[in-house]
């Protein structure tokens, strides 16, 4: 009750601090103030969600929607891009952690189940909206009268765009709930898994409707995307291995290292036009398997200096749901969310009854796939700057899509690790 009111206090306060002064909302003091805003409310509001068993990412997605430029406008546009900035540092924050769960040792006798799981959920997905855009082409308001090969092409990358899944939200969810188990590991390793082909899938996608518009292949995007990709891996697993030095040998002042480590990661790696979520992720993971004993202390230490980033990251998120591209296109993407969520689980099943060794909590395993978010919002960024006669209506699309997913999905996902008994066995672990 206390926190209710509280939260409702912050909410007038700076509902009439910003409307009072509604010329100056954009200008830097202004962002100032909704940063703050965003660290106390919806630091509020996720304990209040977490209070009745919901995530608290959902709470802080939410609070940033009804109090962006769709609903309130209390985090106006300019500030919500200001927000962003710490969008690097936030993935590279989440994926660091993510890196931390994974334990070659560990893992290695179950990694080929899991490769094979995770290439039946992804490719039946693919080919189920690769059918459905195909056969759904007239309704969807692209080019009605598109055929052949351009068509073919362009439903093939949008089918991509629809796969994809979200690394960032699942492990935060993981991360939030102190969750370990079965469920945890193996949902973890299939969305990056599954992430890491998609990427490649993408480029395949975009070098096929290059071919089909324009007859020619272009080389430097297969080049930009390997380098992205296995470019990525090395330098985060250099800056990983230095930073186990660290620990073994200094392994003082955890938090303020572990922050500045992944704003190394997050803006040097982003002006070798690197991606921070494969560099960070291959950080933690070499770290975690040089120095595994340390991994508990600097879990603590990662607790306590990402929460505030953390929140601002998905605040931020929430204020960029762009409820316009919802209201357009709310049926069809209502539609296509739920037929992804079918395809999703009918593909476990699938790659379960194929494979019973797949793991212990496969049936549990879609909830954590629904999610969408940053990855797939880049992706589409691409496709739409690219081609904009076409591109501009997938973005809408894929955009009031990914609305709905990045709200359902944490919910769900924490639900599957309710269920399956998991949450708060990291801090089991660690007693």
């Amino acid at each position: 009750m206390r926190r209710g009111l509280a939260l409702g206090i912050v909410f007038a306060v700076t509902y009439l601090a910003v409307s009072s002064n509604p010329g100056q909302a954009g200008e830097v003091r202004a962002t100032g103030l909704a940063l703050g805003f965003a660290l106390i409310a919806a630091a509020l509001a996720g304990d209040l969600l977490e209070r009745v068993s919901l995530p608290r990412v959902t709470g802080y997605l939410l609070f940033g929607l009804v109090c962006g430029p769709s609903v309130l406008n209390i985090i106006t546009r300019p500030m919500a891009r200001e927000l962003a900035l710490f969008n690097g540092l936030t993935v590279a924050l989440i994926a660091f952690t993510a890196g931390l769960e994974i334990n070659i040792r560990r893992i290695r006798p179950r990694l080929p189940s899991m490769v094979r799981l995770g290439a039946v959920a992804v490719g039946l997905v693919w080919v189920g909206f690769l059918a459905v855009f195909w056969l759904a082409w007239p309704w969807l308001g692209i080019d009605p009268g598109l055929t052949g090969w351009p068509k073919l092409a362009i439903v093939t990358l949008m089918a991509t765009l629809i796969t994809s899944f979200s690394p960032t939200v699942t492990i935060a969810v993981i991360a939030e709930t102190r969750a370990s188990g079965p469920l945890s590991e193996l949902t973890l390793a299939l969305v990056i898994l599954a992430d890491l082909a998609l990427i490649l899938l993408f480029t395949a996608s975009m070098q096929f409707v290059q071919w089909s518009t324009s007859g020619v292949i272009e080389g430097g995007l297969v080049a930009s995307v390997a380098w992205k990709v296995f470019g990525s891996f090395a330098f985060g697993s250099a800056l990983g291995a230095l930073f186990a030095l660290y620990l073994r040998h200094v392994g003082r002042e955890l938090t303020v290292v572990v922050i500045t480590l992944c704003v190394v990661l997050s803006a040097l790696g982003e002006r070798l036009h690197l991606e921070p979520l494969l560099a960070a992720l291959a950080a933690g993971l070499v770290v975690e398997n040089q120095v595994a004993a340390k991994g508990d202390e600097l879990k603590n230490a990662l607790e306590r200096g990402a929460l505030p980033v953390l929140v601002v990251f998905f605040v931020a998120a929430g204020a960029s749901l762009h409820l316009d591209a919802l209201a357009d296109l709310g049926f069809i993407a209502l539609v296509v969310a739920g037929l992804r969520i079918w395809l999703v689980w009918t593909s476990l099943r699938l790659g379960r009854a194929i494979w019973p060794d797949s793991g212990s909590r496969t049936d549990l395993v879609w909830t954590g796939l629904v999610s969408q978010a940053g990855v797939t919002l880049g992706l589409t960024i691409i496709v739409a700057a690219e081609y904009p006669s076409w591109g501009t209506a997938i973005k809408t699309l894929v955009v009031a899509h990914v609305a709905l997913n990045e709200l359902v999905g944490p919910v769900l996902f924490r639900a599957g690790l309710a269920r399956a008994g998991e949450i708060g066995m990291g801090e089991e672990k660690e007693k």
